[in-house]
This record gives C-alpha cells, structure tokens and sequence, in this order.
C-alpha cells in the first residue's frame, strides 16, 4: 500500500480504534455521531485496502481480528498524541475552562483555602474546582487528581512541584491558660506544663527548638524537651481550637493559628525560638509529570501562588 493510499484512511483507522474501544458497531457509531451502516462501510473499505480481515463480526458483537488488534495497538499512542496535541493548541484560544480536581490537607483548605477560592472562581467562571479535604497522601495519577496541595520539606522527585509559600510552625496558648499557668521563658519551661501535640507514633512525644537566630549566626545549638498533657490530636485546627479553649500550649503551623492570633484569642509563646523538624517548612502545589498541563489546572496554580505568596502573617 503506498503512502497517498494510506493517508486517505486516516480516519478509517480512527474509527477502527472507537470500534474497539465500544465493542459494536452500533455503540461506536454513536460515539462518533454517525450512522451504523456508515460505519460499517469505512471498516469494510478499511479491510480492503489492508487485505486482510480486521474484524469478526457477530450478532451481538465485533471482535478485533490478530491483524485488527495489531492495528489498533499500533494507532493508540499515535491518536492520543494527536488527541493532547489538539487539546493543548485550543487551550492557546480559549479562556481556563472545566474541572480540576484537588486534594489538600484538611486544616489548611478549611483555613486558608476555602475562604479564597470565591476569587479564583469569580475570575474564571467556566472552570468547575472539586477538592477533596483529606490529610491521607494521595495517588494522583491513580485517584485521578490534577493537583495536590502538600505541606512538607520535600516534594516527591517524580512529580512537578510549584513552592506556594513558606510556612513556620508557632507555639501558642491562651492568656487566661498563661495566667494560670504563667508563661514559658525557655523551652525546657515547657516540661512544667500542659502541652497539646500532634502525635507522631513516639512513645514520649517532645518537642525540638533552636534559637531564631541561630541560622543567621551559623549556630547550631538545639533543644529537646519531652511534652506531655491532656489532649492530642492529628488535625492542627483541633491543637488550635483546645489552646482557644485553655487546655494548654499547642505546636501548630501558622496557618492555622493565624486567624486566632490576629484576633487576640491566642498568643504566641518563646517567639524567640523557632520549632525544628515539626511540621514542614514549605506548600506546594504538585503534579504528575505530563508534556501537556491544561490551561484551567495552570491557571489555579497561578492564583494560589499569588494568592499564598505573602505567607501567613501572624501580626496584624
């Protein structure tokens, strides 16, 4: 068969690959949004121009012949190359349109999140965002993500990672829990009182701090002190709300404290010490690795970089 004769059945093959994917012609016919008998005339032209059988027909269904499944194997990556090209040219002209589906931990969609996404859809009308609130490590690609949101020090090497902003983790109390309890002045104070905390399967939870300034100095001197009290938990909003409600002195991101602190129902305490190897240091935005990203799931990169990129202040 010579090159002008092929290239006159380009979408005969197509329609071979749809057929496949259906299994009958009455289904891919729809798929395509033509006729059954035109279907059936492409794959008999298709057949004859390869000289060989490429389909088994029944009265229910079709079946790929050997030659018919080679062809179809063959023209699969071809056609969804052609598929991401076409879709990533038509990006160029039109406005972020369609679904993105996100994952971001719980505590930071609640708090900062959430109450910003009115911006970004009111800028761009016709994308759909679906989040999924959830502090479990999801499979993107698997699960059918375009986006996670991650708090950690590290991103995965085997995705794309865009840093949204840094983020450090703040000791915090109420002032009537201070007042009863008087207020720490170096970390090895915390022993002495009621510390609530994230647990991280240790058998004695503690706490690791270095002065604020000792990176700028080049120092290395670190504090350990072992922390105890009345309540834990795996969600920085519930530390945050317990220390709102006196319970203690809590180790939380500032993102969630921030909104409390602002408001004068938290204070922070040894602000002239920063935690070490708490929570992570960095957001992220991360995606699978992909030659095409779609105009909508850029976009929102885009504004969360924008709408993050100050942090997350704690004095107003």
């Amino acid at each position: 068969m010579n090159s002008e004769k092929v290239e006159t059945l380009w979408v005969h093959l197509h329609w071979l690959t749809v057929l496949a994917q259906q299994g009958s012609y009455t289904a891919a016919a729809q798929r395509l949004g033509v006729s059954k008998a035109a279907m059936s005339q492409r794959i008999t032209e298709l057949e004859r121009a390869a000289g060989v059988p490429l389909v088994q027909r029944t009265t229910r269904s079709v079946r790929l012949t050997e030659a018919g499944q080679q062809l179809v194997d063959g023209m699969r990556e071809p056609f969804e190359r052609i598929a991401q090209s076409f879709s990533s040219v038509r990006d160029l002209a039109e406005l972020p349109a369609g679904r993105v589906r996100v994952t971001a931990p719980v505590a930071f969609a609640r708090q900062q999140l959430v109450p910003r996404i009115a911006e970004f859809l009111r800028a761009h009308p016709q994308v759909r965002l679906e989040l999924e609130l959830s502090d479990r490590l999801s499979s993107l690609a698997t699960e059918g993500f375009d986006l996670a949101i991650r708090h950690t020090a590290t991103p995965p090497d085997t995705h794309v990672a865009w840093a949204l902003c840094a983020t450090r983790s703040v000791l915090v109390a109420s002032r009537a829990y201070l007042r009863r309890r008087g207020t720490p002045t170096a970390p090895q104070d915390l022993a002495q009182h009621d510390c609530l905390h994230y647990p991280r399967g240790q058998d004695t939870p503690a706490w690791h701090f270095q002065p604020t300034d000792s990176r700028r100095k080049g120092g290395t001197q670190r504090t350990t002190v072992p922390v105890s009290g009345p309540f834990s938990a795996n969600n920085s909003e519930a530390l945050r709300d317990a220390a709102i409600a006196g319970l203690g002195i809590a180790l939380v991101p500032d993102f969630s404290a921030q909104s409390a602190l602002q408001a004068g129902k938290l204070v922070e305490v040894l602000d002239d010490w920063e935690s070490v190897g708490g929570f992570s240091p960095h957001i992220y935005a991360i995606r699978p690795y992909a030659s095409h990203v779609p105009r909508a799931v850029a976009a929102f990169v885009a504004w969360l970089r924008g709408a993050l990129a100050e942090g997350f202040p704690t004095r107003t």
